[in-house]
């Protein structure tokens, strides 16, 4: 896997991944920036949110789990020194369906935070990672 990371002005840069997609980086204004992206850091957290949505939606469709909807919201603390690591990373899942059973929903949770998701189980060496779930059972 390759990515490239041209900058642009100030704070801002432009990262290019190998599949073809780009994304803007920006710092804000304090730090010389102008708010055109997110933080480099959030980008971090966006992409572990979406490796682990990703292995929870793919666990619960590959059991036919009636799942609708998947959100995950990531809340995160980091280090007061430098490095600035995160030092807490929270997970809380809202699976969204008709008839979800919570046996298969905390079960795509552990697996996807014990053996798939390469990003959080990469971040738990510097970090304390908790998950918790809710389940919106849908209404026709």
């Amino acid at each position: 896997m390759k990515v490239r990371v041209k900058w642009i002005e100030n704070v801002a840069f432009v990262g290019e991944s190998g599949s073809g997609h780009a994304l803007v980086m920006d710092g804000a204004s304090e730090g010389g920036g102008r708010n055109l992206g997110p933080r480099p850091m959030e980008t971090v957290l966006l992409g572990t949110g979406g490796c682990t949505a990703y292995d929870v939606v793919h666990i619960l469709k590959k059991a036919r789990a009636p799942i609708t909807d998947c959100v995950v919201e990531v809340s995160a603390e980091r280090a007061e020194q430098e490095p600035r690591v995160f030092t807490r990373i929270h997970f809380h899942y809202v699976i969204a369906g008709k008839g979800l059973k919570r046996e298969q929903v905390e079960r795509a949770v552990h697996l996807s935070a014990e053996k798939y998701c390469s990003a959080s189980i990469m971040l738990g060496k510097t970090a304390e990672i908790t998950h918790d779930f809710e389940i919106r059972e849908i209404q026709n």
